[in-house]
C-alpha cells in the first residue's frame, strides 16, 4: 500500500510507524513544512492509561519516549493561600521536540521517508495514493479542500490562555488561581523534563482585556506573566516560543474520511487540554485505523471501521472536555468554596474521575473531603456532627425547613398513566410504597393535575375531587408507617400537552377521540397536529391560581411532607416562561419579568396555603435546547425570581419545551445546569438526569454542584437502589423488621 500522510505531527508519524511496523511493505511518505524545532508548545502529557496503551501499541517506541520522561502522580492545587494535594494519578510528561525526535526517528529507522519543509498548499498531487492521512492539524488545509463532505465546525470559546515555558521544575501537576486588580487567573504547570516545564496562563476574555494583553506583543506577555506569578515561578525565568495568546476551538467533522482520505488527530477532532492532550488523541487514532486497515477486506470498509469505533470514544472524551474547559471558564463561581470542596470539584471536573475512582487514587484525601461534607451536612440539617466512621455525601442529611432529609437520595416524579378520574389506586400505593421502602429520603408523586383538563392524559392523577384527598392519604399513611421517607406531592397543569395519549400509546400524541379543551400562554399547538389550545384570559388565569391553591389545602389534608411545583418541560406555567410557547403581547408576556408575572403569582398563592414549616420545590427547565429559548443563564434570572418568593429547592431539568428541540445528551448532561443556578443564585438545587450510580451521587454532591440528587429510571430498575448504595459503600442502614433476615445476606451490589 501506497501511504501519504500530510502533516509530521504525532498523528502522521506515529501512523506512519504502526503502517510500517504492521507491514514493511507499506510505502509510506510523511510530508511535513515545520523543522523540529519549529515545533509549538512545550511538553504534552500522558496519563497512566493512555501510557498502557502506547506500550502495547509499539514497546520500542514507548519506551524511547519513555527516557525522555517526567513522571509523576500527584496533583497539586494552589487556593486562598492554601496547597492541597492529591496523589494517585500516574502521569508523564513529555517534551513535544523530544517526541517528535523520537517519533521521526522510529519512523526512518522502520523505513518511512520523510520530507521536511514541504508546504503542501494543495494536496491534489498526493491523492494519487492508495490511502491519504489529512494529519495537518486543526487549520488542515486538506480538511479545507474537501469540506463539503468533512463538513468540519470549530466552537470557539472565550477564555483566553498562552503556552509558556519555565525552567522552574514543578514536582507535580500543579494549578494557581490568583485574582489581581484585572480578575482571575488560572495556570496550568507541569515538568515535561528535567529543568523545563510547561506554563500555561488562563484568563476570562474580560480580565485578559482589562491588563491590555490584548494589545501586548510576545516580550510584554512575559514581563506581564513574571511579574504576577513571580512568587510562584521561585526565580526562574519564563520562556517564549510563539507565545501568543489563543482562545480554544474545539474542531468536530461530520465525516471522517472520503474516498482515499482519513481525517487523523487534530484535523478531525481536538479536546481541551485541561482533559488531555490532542497528542494523546492522535496517537489512538492512529493505533486504531491501522488495526482496521489490517483487519478489513478492502480500504473503504477500513476506513469506516476506523470512524465507527473511534468516534464514539472522540466525542465521549470531547464532552468531558467541554465540562472542563467550561469549568476554567467559570473558575470565578467556585472561589467562595471550602479549600477541600474547590479541590474536589477541580479534580472531578470533567467528570470522569468519580469520588469512587478518587478515593482509589486517593484514599486519605477522600476521606478528609467527605468528613468535612459530613460535619458542614450536620450544621446545615442541625443534628448531631456524626461520629466515626463518616458517612459518605449520599448518606448525609439535608435539611429543607421543619423538614430533614435522612440521605439525599430521591426519587423522581414519574407519570404512571395508571388513575382513574384521577384517583390513584393500587398500582400508585405500591409504586410509590415499593421505593419508600427502597431508601431514598424523598418520594415525589407524578406530576398531580389540579383540574381534569389539566391532565396529560386520561390516565394521569388528580388532586382536584374529595376522592383524591382520601385516595393519597392511603399512601402518604403507608409512606410514613413503613419507612423513613419522606412523601412530597407534584402539582402541575399540563397546558397545551394536555388531552393526549398515554406514553405507551404515543408520548405528546393527541387524542383521536375524547379531547378535552385545553389552556396555553400563547394558542400554539405542540405538534402542527396537535390541538390548538386556547390563549389564557385573565378569568382562565385566576381559575388556574385557584385551583393550585384548593389542591394545595387539599395536599396537606393528605398528609404530605412537601410539594412540588412541575414549571417545566412545556407544560402550563413552564409555556409562559419561554419565550418559545409565550408570545403574549399583554403584561404577560415579552421580558423575563412579564413572562413569569403569573407562574410566580400561582406560586404565591401555593406558598401562602401551604403550611410555613413545610418546604415547597420548583421544577424548571433550564434549557430549551432550541435557539431563541431558554438559555443557562435565563434560569439563574429565573431561581432568583423564585428565591425571592419563597421557594426553597429548584429541582433543575431541561428540555421538552418543544418538539423540535436538539438536547445534548451525555452522562449527569443536566447537573452543569444546576450547579450554575446553585452557586450563581444562591439557591439549593435538586439535579436529574443521567444519574444512575452511587458514585455519580457522593461526586455531585462532594464537589457541590447539587443538594439532592433526583434519580427516575434508576429507582424504576431497582427500586432499592438507594439501600443497595448502603451496601456497596458499606455504610449501615435499617431495614424494615419484615425484611430482618437480610442481616445475615451480604452480597456485594453495584
Amino acid at each position: 500500500m501506497r501511504v501519504v500522510s500530510i502533516g509530521g505531527g504525532p498523528a502522521g508519524l506515529y501512523t506512519a510507524i504502526l503502517l510500517k511496523k504492521a507491514d514493511a511493505a507499506h510505502d509510506v511518505l510523511v510530508v511535513e513544512r515545520n523543522r523540529v524545532d519549529d515545533t509549538f508548545g512545550f511538553g504534552v502529557v500522558f496519563s497512566e492509561a493512555t501510557q498502557e496503551n502506547l506500550q502495547q501499541a509499539d514497546p520500542e517506541t514507548f519506551d524511547a519516549m519513555a527516557r525522555r520522561s517526567a513522571r509523576w502522580d500527584d496533583i497539586e492545587i494552589h487556593y486562598r493561600g492554601e496547597l492541597l494535594r492529591s496523589t494517585g494519578h500516574g502521569f508523564s510528561g513529555l517534551s513535544r521536540r523530544a517526541m517528535i525526535e523520537v517519533l521521526a526517528r522510529r519512523a526512518s529507522d522502520l523505513g518511512v521517508r520523510i520530507e521536511i519543509g514541504t508546504e503542501v498548499t494543495d494536496p491534489s498531487s498526493y491523492l494519487g495514493a492508495d490511502l491519504v492521512l489529512a494529519a495537518d492539524g486543526a487549520n488542515s488545509l486538506v480538511r479545507e479542500r474537501f469540506a463539503t463532505t468533512f463538513q468540519p465546525t470549530v466552537d470557539w470559546r472565550s477564555n483566553r490562555f498562552v503556552w509558556l515555558g519555565t525552567t522552574r521544575p514543578f514536582p507535580a501537576f500543579t494549578f494557581y488561581f490568583k485574582a489581581d486588580r484585572h480578575g482571575l487567573w488560572r495556570v496550568h504547570a507541569y515538568q515535561y523534563e528535567r529543568g523545563q516545564s510547561t506554563f500555561i496562563v488562563e484568563a476570562r476574555e474580560e480580565t485578559w482585556r482589562a491588563a491590555c494583553l490584548d494589545r501586548a506583543t510576545e516580550h510584554e506577555t512575559i514581563a506581564f506573566c513574571e511579574d504576577l506569578f513571580a512568587e510562584e515561578l521561585a526565580g526562574h525565568r519564563l520562556q517564549q516560543n510563539r507565545s501568543v495568546w489563543r482562545s480554544f476551538g474545539t474542531v468536530r467533522n461530520e465525516r471522517w474520511h472520503h474516498d482515499n482520505v482519513v481525517l487523523v488527530g487534530d484535523s478531525a477532532h481536538t479536546a481541551h487540554f485541561s482533559v488531555g492532550s490532542g497528542t494523546k488523541l492522535a496517537m489512538e487514532d492512529a493505533i486504531v485505523l491501522v488495526r482496521a486497515l489490517g483487519s478489513q477486506p478492502d480500504l473503504p470498509s477500513a476506513l469506516a471501521a476506523y470512524e465507527t469505533e473511534r468516534r464514539p470514544v472522540v466525542e465521549s472524551l470531547q464532552r468531558a472536555a467541554q465540562v472542563s474547559l467550561e469549568y476554567f471558564e467559570n473558575t470565578e463561581r467556585y472561589m467562595e468554596l471550602a479549600p477541600e470542596q474547590f479541590a474536589f470539584n477541580l479534580l472531578t471536573r470533567s467528570l470522569r474521575i468519580t469520588h469512587d475512582n478518587l478515593k482509589i487514587r486517593d484514599p486519605q484525601f477522600v476521606a478528609d473531603v467527605d468528613r468535612w461534607f459530613a460535619g458542614e451536612a450536620a450544621a446545615q440539617a442541625q443534628v448531631a456532627v456524626p461520629p466515626d466512621p463518616v458517612p459518605p455525601p449520599l448518606f448525609t442529611p439535608f435539611r429543607l425547613r421543619n423538614l430533614v432529609l435522612e440521605n439525599r437520595s430521591v426519587v423522581s416524579p414519574m407519570c404512571q398513566y395508571s388513575a382513574e378520574d384521577g384517583t390513584p389506586d393500587d398500582w400508585h400505593l405500591v409504586h410509590l410504597g415499593t421505593r419508600a421502602l427502597g431508601g431514598a429520603a424523598l418520594v415525589f408523586t407524578e406530576m398531580t393535575d389540579v383540574t381534569p383538563d389539566g391532565r396529560i392524559s386520561y390516565g394521569c392523577t388528580g388532586m382536584y375531587k374529595p376522592e383524591h384527598v382520601t385516595a393519597w392519604r392511603r399512601i402518604v399513611d403507608f409512606v410514613h408507617a413503613h419507612s423513613r421517607a419522606k412523601i412530597g406531592l407534584q402539582l402541575g397543569h399540563a397546558g397545551r400537552k394536555a388531552a393526549t395519549k398515554k406514553m405507551w400509546e404515543g408520548d405528546n400524541q393527541p387524542l383521536e377521540t375524547g379531547a378535552w379543551p385545553i389552556l396555553a400562554a400563547s394558542p400554539i399547538p405542540y405538534f402542527p397536529h396537535s390541538q390548538v389550545p386556547k390563549e389564557m384570559d385573565r378569568a382562565d388565569m385566576v381559575a388556574v391560581r385557584d385551583a393550585f391553591a384548593r389542591a394545595t389545602g387539599m395536599a396537606e389534608q393528605a398528609g404530605f411532607d412537601a410539594l412540588e411545583l412541575h414549571f417545566a418541560h412545556g407544560y402550563l406555567l413552564a409555556g409562559f416562561i419561554s419565550p418559545l410557547t409565550n408570545q403574549r403581547r399583554d403584561g404577560f408576556g415579552g421580558s423575563l419579568d412579564n413572562r413569569m408575572r403569573f407562574p410566580l403569582e400561582v406560586f404565591d398563592a401555593v406558598r401562602a396555603a401551604w403550611p410555613a414549616a413545610k418546604p415547597i420545590s420548583v421544577r424548571i427547565s433550564a434549557v430549551d435546547w432550541t435557539p431563541g429559548g431558554m438559555e443557562s443563564q435565563d434560569a439563574v434570572d429565573v431561581a432568583r425570581l423564585f428565591q425571592q418568593h419563597g421557594c426553597d429547592i429548584l429541582d433543575v431539568s431541561a428540555g421538552q419545551t418543544v418538539p423540535e428541540q436538539r438536547p445534548v445528551y451525555g452522562r449527569l448532561f443536566q447537573t452543569p445546569f444546576a450547579d450554575r443556578i446553585r452557586h450563581e443564585a444562591g439557591l439549593p438545587v435538586m439535579t436529574v438526569g443521567n444519574i444512575s450510580s452511587y458514585t455519580d451521587v457522593n461526586t455531585i454532591l462532594a464537589a457541590g454542584r447539587a443538594d439532592l440528587c433526583v434519580l427516575a429510571r434508576a429507582h424504576l430498575w431497582d427500586p432499592y437502589w438507594t439501600r443497595h448504595a448502603a451496601r456497596a459503600l458499606n455504610w449501615p442502614v435499617e431495614w424494615p423488621d419484615q425484611y430482618e433476615s437480610l442481616d445475615a445476606y451480604k452480597p456485594r451490589f453495584t
